[in-house]
């Protein structure tokens, strides 16, 4: 797996992979991850600059949302084991 850049953002790390044909866009938050992989072959030719389009602000917001759903349901996990 290479990375092919990082997307500055203040609320998540977002990094941008390529491996076997496909594009993996990984977001990270804490201890939290979240990836979404994109076949070479969907993409029109743009390339890294054409993903970064579609990580527009409403993406990512949905993005941190879910996040913090999932420190929600790790946390709830966590203190029924308690």
């Amino acid at each position: 797996m290479r990375v092919i850049a990082e997307l500055p953002h203040p609320s998540c790390k977002i990094t941008l992979f390529n491996m076997n044909q496909k594009y993996i866009v990984k977001f990270e938050l804490g201890s939290f991850e979240q990836s979404y992989k994109l076949s070479e072959l969907d993409l029109t030719g743009g390339g890294a600059n054409e993903i970064f389009q579609m990580l527009d602000e409403e993406f990512i917001a949905t993005v941190v949302e879910r996040f913090k759903l999932m420190r929600d349901d790790f946390s709830a996990a966590f203190k029924r084991q308690q």
